[in-house]
């Protein structure tokens, strides 16, 4: 029996969360894609602490009149802006069981132009 998209996600999820784990010097960049809107965090998994975020709801993200690719890639900027001015250089990326296309990699690419390594 096929599974739905949803479930689909979440096996993934589980099998790839274990392997992918955030440190202080190197936080995992978790990611949340709902219809509408994406959702960024850079979280430590050791001490439990989220250092970090960025979504499309910010004000100055929402108020940009792009698409939701280019809003995606707006967030990976800001996500990487603030990660810079936390002394964060290197990232572990969790796409959270998505496809690595579409919203996701636009996400990626521009956590990347911002700076950060993964």
């Amino acid at each position: 029996m096929a599974f739905s998209k949803e479930l689909r996600r979440l096996k993934i999820r589980k099998r790839i969360r274990p392997a992918v784990l955030g440190t202080a010097e190197r936080p995992r960049i978790s990611v949340f894609r709902s219809n509408n809107e994406i959702y960024a965090q850079l979280i430590n998994d050791v001490s439990g602490v989220t250092i970090a975020a960025a979504s499309s709801r910010d004000k100055d993200i929402a108020s940009a009149k792009v698409n939701k690719v280019e809003k995606a890639n707006l967030v990976g900027k800001a996500l990487g802006e603030k990660a810079t001015k936390a002394g964060i250089s290197t990232v572990a990326f969790d796409r959270g069981g998505y496809l690595y296309h579409g919203r996701i990699k636009s996400l990626a690419e521009g956590a990347r132009e911002s700076g950060l390594k993964f």
